[in-house]
């Protein structure tokens, strides 16, 4: 009960802003109210005008008639009306929730994205808050009127005969605590079926964005084993939720017949005794229905609103996730790099159970070219992802232009950074976007100078509509060579002082890739440069090579110099080219 008050106090958290509106749905809701309550009356008395066999009072009859017309007519004005401002409100709410876990994803560091699945946080933020704003609806659109008419109708039956009244108020709250039963027990279903559900989001996402590889290792049949497998259990947990959660209404109803029942009987037992009219019986009966009706609808609200609270359970958890630490107030956020940096005692591990990188240190003057080689898993990458600023350090500290990074914005930092990794990074536009991405005001020119010393603009040119063609999300429409080379003329465009390079020509052919090599050197003149490499033969030239294995720098010199040695390095460059 605790963490249900919890949600639904943080659920009104992001009402608050309607009240005004919600004020008039209150103010609807009483206005329909009144007039569903105050037709029995009209109808009893049109009953009681009918007093005998050729003794009706037709004059007041056809007043009540035409009353009651205009009173349904009212009704249903105003239920349209409070329906329009429950679905704006409701439709207004999601979309703060929406833009505020969206806003929340880009502040998450990216220590959440490496754990969490992709398709776990799309199915949080699109089909759990779906699934909250029907459960809103049907709270807004039922509850008020309900309450409202439970409260409206006991008024009107204790005004007839409050002995019946207090039978009908005594025995209805039996529907509430069947209600209350059930719906305690399908919050957890309901909580397993958003869980399967991301997981099954999960999983589609996976396979539909890797389908070539799925074909290429002819992984379909396992794939659809574990598709299947997910949906049995998605299929499972969705029937027992719904099972019992469909439970609610028929008990409730049966609770609320033997009401009725039991109403009927005393009321006719009180209309033979002249303790009432046949027309004030008939509108009691109305108002007994009336009454038990909202205990229906509410019961069902209560099982709706058990599945809107754990779908809000999964999106509030997303939404408590830590962000990033923020950058100071102090900190510096437009600086020009001179190329210098200092890694001092660092350590690091992306769990406290194994460790990574132990003790590193490395004084890298402007300009150098720094090279980064060892076996896979040894941390390389980790390097590049604390230069970057995308972990920080657990020990130890990091200086670019001789200041710890924390003194700089990330933003502030990475601006100074340009990378090209073998993941390439491009998004749904025109090539000419894509190069642009991180200077948007580039001129024509600027661009086609960028892609000419990426070797890229004569496939460019070759498209059917130049640097104006349209490429999908990720280039799945050009080839992994041509999408690499785009990246790089990014950087090309960009001039940035430091170069972060990790395998940056993987994809490209060779004819190509020792044009774009040359272009790299060029660029990499007086600027910093990191360059992680498998490929051994592209680092020959580099200042320092830094040879890493189990977190650690076991050998670090020049490329003659290691190779001299004839250790750790010496052994990967001739696994690489001696001839056996």
């Amino acid at each position: 009960m605790r963490k249900h008050k919890d949600l639904l106090l943080r659920v009104f958290r992001y009402v608050k802003p309607y009240h005004g509106r919600l004020l008039m749905m209150l103010l609807l809701s009483v206005v329909t109210v009144a007039c569903t309550l105050y037709t029995p009356v009209l109808i009893g008395r049109a009953v009681d005008t009918i007093v005998g066999e050729e003794l009706v009072f037709y004059v007041r009859l056809l007043e009540i008639l035409g009353t009651i017309g205009i009173v349904v007519i009212v009704t249903a004005a105003s239920q349209w009306l409070m329906s329009l401002l429950v679905n704006k409100v409701t439709y207004r709410i999601v979309e703060d929730i929406r833009l505020q876990a969206f806003a929340h994803l880009e502040k998450v560091p990216v220590s959440y994205m490496d754990r969490n699945q992709p398709g776990d946080i799309i199915s949080r933020i699109v089909t759990d808050v779906s699934q909250f704003s029907d459960g809103l609806l049907m709270g807004f659109t039922q509850l008020f009127t309900g309450i409202l008419t439970i409260l409206g109708t006991i008024f009107f039956m204790l005004a007839i005969n409050y002995r019946i009244a207090f039978l009908v108020i005594v025995l209805t709250p039996l529907s509430l605590l069947v209600a209350g039963f059930i719906a305690g027990r399908t919050f957890r279903m309901f909580q397993e079926q958003s869980e399967k559900r991301a997981e099954m989001t999960s999983l589609v996402e996976e396979l539909v964005g890797s389908q070539k590889v799925v074909q290429a290792f002819s992984y379909e049949e396992r794939g659809q084993e574990r598709f299947d497998k997910l949906n049995r259990e998605l299929q499972s947990c969705g029937v027992r939720a719904l099972f019992f959660s469909s439970i609610t209404n028929p008990s409730t109803r049966f609770v609320n017949g033997l009401v009725y029942t039991c109403v009927c009987i005393f009321g006719a037992f009180s209309v033979i005794a002249g303790r009432m009219s046949v027309g004030q019986l008939t509108s009691f009966l109305s108002y007994a229905n009336q009454y038990t009706k909202p205990f229906n609808e509410i019961s069902g609200v209560a099982a709706e609103l058990e599945n809107a609270l754990a779908c809000a359970k999964r999106m509030f958890d997303f939404m408590d996730e830590p962000e990033e630490d923020p950058d100071p107030e102090d900190a510096c956020a437009d600086f020009q790099a001179d190329g210098s940096v200092k890694i001092e005692n660092v350590s690091f591990s992306y769990r406290k159970d194994a460790k990574l990188l132990q003790d590193i240190t490395i004084d890298v003057k402007p300009g150098q070219r720094i090279a980064i080689v060892g076996p896979t898993g040894c941390g390389k990458t980790t390097m590049i992802n604390l230069l970057m600023r995308f972990y920080d350090v657990d020990k130890g500290r990091i200086l670019v232009s001789r200041k710890p990074v924390q003194e700089y914005t990330r933003d502030g930092l990475r601006e100074n950074f340009g990378m090209v990794l073998q993941d390439t990074w491009l998004k749904a536009g025109t090539i000419r976007e894509n190069i642009a991405y991180g200077k948007p005001d580039a001129t024509q020119e600027e661009v086609e100078n960028a892609a000419r010393q990426a070797h890229a603009h004569g496939f460019i040119r070759r498209m059917p509509e130049g640097y104006d063609t349209l490429i999908s999300e990720d280039g799945g429409n050009i080839s992994q060579g041509q999408r690499q080379l785009l990246c790089i003329a990014r950087v090309m465009l960009l001039k940035p002082a430091m170069l972060i390079l990790d395998e940056a020509t993987s994809s490209i052919d060779t004819r190509t890739e020792i044009r774009v090599q040359k272009a790299f050197a060029e660029l990499m003149e007086g600027r910093t440069s990191f360059i992680v490499a498998h490929r051994l033969s592209t680092i020959k030239e580099a200042d320092l090579i830094l040879v890493m294995k189990d977190g650690n720098i076991i050998e670090q010199g020049k490329h003659e110099d290691l190779l001299a040695k004839g250790g750790f390095y010496a052994k990967l460059y001739n696994s690489q080219f001696a001839v056996q």
